[in-house]
């Protein structure tokens, strides 16, 4: 039986508040019901909806070695990585890489990190042989084998070797719905919502500057300066330039923009490059431009994600959204500017993000650099279609939407700043329960 010191101790503790335990939250899963993506934005011309139906085509496509796959590729087509919940989405629960590693022949062997039941992953590598910095891409699979590639014979990397050696990071694929609303956001615009957010940013510890010195800066472009907007760590200026990578590094398909094989040797290339171009013999203009092009259109065409209809909770969420400091990164909506696209033109985009990269600290870095971003640095994802997404964060760690809000939090260590986000968690932890779970009922609405 307890003593009446014991309870006299634990009163005084309860009443302290020390004795307090955070009340667990559940989060709601994935959105049930509709899709709502993968549409085509609404006021097309006829024009316009006729090259997002080809561009749709082409992001269905598989490709075989004949068609420029290989000799190194991650998977043989676009939307298997991108059809989560609808195609132009983000990586479905079961990866489809586990299947093409075997397919027409092809003898790779599966790495372990590569889980049937994880998500689409592409693996990079923090550092070379020599100790310095790659950060590439290094490619899951090789034709070798396959009844369309006689004669090539290439390794797998040795990823075994490499995750022994912590030097593999993963990265899973971006959804592209809305793209082309992003594409339009002027970078005027992108600085004014930096700039008018600046005190209440700098209040919860949340720096900005719009150079290339400092935590929460826009990456820019090394050739005009502008700001580029897509990717994990907005590494891509356009969605033409993001097609034409994603073609060459994860099919390894030699298009227009990127021309060279992801592997040069002689007995493994079938096709001359450019694998992917623009047909100058088509009968119509419409049919002689290029895959990438066509990705590029479909991406651009293709309308954000609808939210659900709101609810007394969700729209509780929503403020406590805004309070608690989420609101500062993921901006809620912007605007584009004029575009010769009248659908693209002048619109409101309830992207979730300001586009801007933030130092998000030991937790969360992937020790990666692309171009002014740092080895901690990310943009902000954007958050609409997250109530159907499967996976979370940058490498898709996580399956919980209450796990990647807390990987948020991160404490500095001797090579890495705090986490920009660390107020906001504590915040976030602060809540009672049933703001929380509105929180994340709205987040689920998105």
């Amino acid at each position: 039986m307890m003593g009446r010191r014991a309870l006299l101790v634990i009163g005084v503790l309860l009443a302290a508040g020390c004795a307090t335990v955070p009340e667990v939250v559940t989060d709601p899963g994935v959105r049930g019901g509709p899709a709502g993506a993968g549409a085509p934005l609404p006021g097309l011309t006829s024009e316009e909806l006729s090259f997002f139906q080809q561009g749709l085509a082409a992001f269905l496509e598989v490709d075989a070695v004949q068609n420029g796959l290989g000799p190194r590729f991650n998977l043989d087509s676009c939307a298997g990585c991108h059809v989560q919940p609808a195609i132009g989405g983000s990586s479905p629960s079961v990866t489809p890489e586990v299947a093409v590693a075997t397919k027409d022949g092809a003898n790779n062997t599966v790495p372990s990190l590569d889980a049937l039941n994880g998500p689409v992953r592409e693996a990079r590598f923090k550092y070379k042989a020599d100790d310095t910095r790659d950060g590439g891409v290094h490619n899951l699979y090789t034709i070798t084998g396959r009844s369309d590639a006689p004669g090539c014979v290439l390794a797998q990397p040795d990823f075994e070797r490499e995750v022994a050696r912590n030097n593999v990071i993963f990265r899973i694929p971006t959804p592209t719905f809305g793209g082309g609303l992003i594409e339009a956001i002027p970078d005027e615009t992108i600085l004014a919502n930096l700039e008018s957010s600046r005190p209440s940013r700098t209040a919860m510890g949340i720096l900005g500057k719009v150079n290339r010195q400092g935590p929460g800066r826009a990456n820019t472009s090394s050739n005009d300066g502008s700001i580029t907007r897509f990717g994990w760590k907005a590494q891509n200026k356009s969605l033409t330039i993001f097609a034409g990578e994603a073609y060459n590094v994860e099919q390894g398909v030699t298009n227009e923009l990127f021309p060279t094989e992801r592997d040069e040797t002689v007995t493994c290339r079938f096709n001359p490059t450019p694998e992917d171009h623009t047909h100058f013999d088509a009968a119509k203009p419409s049919d002689s431009i290029s895959d990438v092009t066509r990705f590029a259109i479909f991406m651009r065409f293709l309308a954000p994600p609808e939210p659900a209809p709101e609810t007394p909770s969700s729209a509780s969420g929503r403020i406590v959204f805004t309070e608690i400091g989420c609101a500062l990164c993921h901006t809620p909506s912007m605007t584009t500017g004029r575009s010769s696209t009248a659908a693209l033109s002048e619109k409101p985009v309830g992207l979730y993000s300001d586009l801007l990269l933030h130092q998000m600290g030991p937790g969360l870095a992937d020790n990666i650099i692309h171009g002014v971003a740092g080895p901690d640095e990310f943009r902000t994802a954007p958050l609409w279609g997250h109530g159907q997404r499967i996976f979370f964060l940058h490498d898709g760690r996580t399956t919980d939407l209450v796990e990647a809000i807390e990987a948020h939090a991160s404490a500095g260590n001797f090579r890495f700043a705090p986490s920009e986000a660390n107020a906001v968690i504590r915040q976030f932890r602060a809540l009672e329960k049933p703001n929380k779970e509105d929180l994340l009922t709205f987040l689920r609405s998105l």
